[in-house]
Formats: structure tokens, C-alpha cells, sequence
């Protein structure tokens, strides 16, 4: 095995808590969640763990500047733009969206944090990415591009070893129930799960893909994954387990069932999710529960992806509580 760079950042091992309440409360299998959440970087979230590897490939070519992409409320934005402030850094997000008068949500914590925002829209946002990047480039500025979500077989190592970490911490499962929409988490869960012999299953709620598409690129982001590590995995896209049936009016559009998710979670487990990634995908989980999809002796994890501070997003908020 190859082994690949890493800078710690996250606070680790996050724990792994029963959801007794809210069990009990839907009457169906015993549910356990683990709180990535809680990875300690600017309020949390999966995707510090992500960077932790994706930095050190940064500072390896000597890189002075982190660029990276996403939606107006991006988390993952949220935590390269803290990357950045903490290991001195220059940042540019480039955020499809239009700029508030007033900054909320993730974007207070970005322009915090130091980072320059351009703006653009979805149509348009590669080809500024590349400008943005060619541009900071020809001004000396050493710029590491850092694609959507890290979602990149650097990064998806950064949910390998989470496996391992989980599975180290004792705690026997049937079924990891995850967000799954850039492909990162889910295939690095998958390939961790071969590689450290997992006995349970992988279930990745899509946010805003066709089934069939994310399963191609979780199984593809593993294998390539399996190959930054210097090894080789048998992963097909039959093998990725994918539910598709909850995305809703589309990505970012909160409905009834993200709301009714959100309000659950808070008001039996005191736990926060958000508008986007984990109340979808535990509206998704709520959803297959009222259907029968487990069994009723089934241990099912819902692996809390993190996004808090989306929730406190101007639009969201309206929602929740105009």
C-alpha cells in the first residue's frame, strides 16, 4: 500500500451515539448516528476530513492559494475557506448564486474566514472556475484547484479511513444510511468497507443525481480511490447501494419532508441537520422506515454529514419559520 499524506485537522474519533427517541418515536429499527458533525473545523462537517488529505496534497506542490467551487451555501466551501485561514492560505470560492445585501449562513463564515467570493451562475461556473484559476495563476499566486465537494480520490481516502475508524469503535450495524451527492463520501465509505471488511451495508440517499448516475461515479471515485492508495479494488455500480426516490423539488429546494426530518432530529435527539444534504437524506431514512424497508431488528446508522450553518440561511429560515 502506498501510503498517502495527511494533515490531521479533524477532531477524531467522532462519536457514535443511539437515537433511542427518535426510534422509537418512528417504531421501526434501532437507529445510531455517527457525528461528523462534530469534526471541529468551522462548525464541522464531512468535508474536513476530506481536506485533511487534499491539504496536504496542496502544500506538497507548494501551493499558496486554494481555489474550490459550489453552491451559494456550499459547506464544503465553508471549511477550505477555514483550511485556508488556518494554514495561511490565500482562498477563492467561486459560488454560483447571487450575492445578498446582507451575508448569512455559510456566507458570513466565509467572508469571516477571509476568503474572496466570485460570483456566477450554474451555466457558467466551470468556465469561471478555469478563468478564475488561469487568472490567479499568471499573477504568481500558486493556486491548488480543489474541485466540487473534494470529491476526488485524494479526498474520498478521507472517508476509507472514517471507515476504519468507525468500525474500530465496536459498534455492530446493518446499515450506514449517508448523504450521497458529490460521490466522495459514499465512495470512500464503499472502498473502506472492502478494505476493512464491513459486514453491514452502504446506503447512499442521492441529493440531486439519477440512481444509476451515482452509482457509476461511486464506484469509478473508489476504484480511482483504490489506486491513489496503490492497490486495486473489484467495485461495480451494482455493487453501490443507492436510493434516488427523495430528491424532491431538486437540489437545495427544502420540502415538507426535509422540514419534517429537521424538526424530528431536533426535537427528539437535539440534533441539527440541515436544509440540504442531511435533512434530505434523513427524510430519505424516515421515508424507507414508514415504507418496511428495514427490519424492525435492523441497526441502521445514519452517518450526520455536518451543514449546520445552512440552516441558518436567510431562505430557510423563512421556511421553517414564516
Amino acid at each position: 500500500m502506498t501510503a498517502v499524506p495527511r494533515i490531521r485537522i479533524a477532531h477524531l474519533p467522532t462519536p457514535v451515539e443511539p437515537m433511542s427517541r427518535l426510534s422509537a418515536v418512528l417504531g421501526g429499527p434501532k437507529l445510531w448516528i455517527k457525528r461528523d458533525d462534530q469534526t471541529g473545523l468551522a462548525f464541522g462537517g464531512n468535508k474536513t476530513r476530506k481536506l485533511e488529505f487534499v491539504l496536504a496534497e496542496a502544500l506538497a506542490v507548494g501551493a499558496k492559494t486554494l481555489i474550490t467551487v459550489g453552491g451559494i451555501q456550499s459547506n464544503h466551501c465553508r471549511q477550505t475557506a477555514a483550511v485556508a485561514a488556518r494554514y495561511g492560505l490565500d482562498c477563492i470560492l467561486v459560488l454560483n448564486g447571487t450575492q445578498p445585501e446582507v451575508p448569512h449562513g455559510n456566507l458570513i463564515l466565509n467572508e469571516l474566514f477571509g476568503a474572496k467570493i466570485v460570483w456566477t451562475t450554474r451555466p457558467e461556473r466551470d468556465a469561471r472556475l478555469k478563468q478564475v484559476f488561469d487568472e490567479a495563476w499568471a499573477e504568481g499566486k500558486r493556486p491548488f484547484l480543489i474541485p466540487l465537494g473534494a470529491s476526488t480520490p485524494t479526498g474520498a481516502l478521507g472517508y476509507e479511513s472514517a471507515m476504519a475508524e468507525f468500525i474500530e469503535q465496536g459498534v455492530e450495524i446493518d446499515w450506514i444510511v449517508v448523504a450521497s451527492s458529490s460521490a466522495g463520501t459514499q465512495a470512500g465509505l464503499t472502498l473502506g468497507a472492502v478494505r476493512h471488511n464491513f459486514k453491514g451495508t452502504v446506503l447512499g440517499i442521492s441529493i440531486d443525481s439519477p440512481k444509476l448516475d451515482l452509482q457509476q461515479a461511486v464506484a469509478n471515485l473508489a476504484c480511482e480511490a483504490a489506486d491513489r492508495m496503490g492497490e486495486t479494488v473489484a467495485v461495480s455500480p451494482e455493487d453501490i447501494q443507492v436510493n434516488a426516490d427523495y430528491l424532491g423539488a431538486g437540489y437545495a429546494i427544502m420540502g415538507e419532508p426535509e422540514m419534517e426530518a429537521i424538526r424530528l432530529a431536533a426535537r427528539y435527539e437535539g440534533i441539527i441537520l440541515d436544509p440540504v444534504y442531511t435533512g434530505r437524506a434523513a427524510a430519505g431514512m424516515i421515508g424507507l422506515i414508514r415504507q418496511g424497508f428495514f427490519k424492525t431488528s435492523d441497526r441502521v446508522l445514519f452517518w450526520h454529514t455536518g451543514g449546520g450553518p445552512t440552516l441558518f440561511a436567510e431562505p430557510y429560515v423563512k421556511q421553517l419559520f414564516g
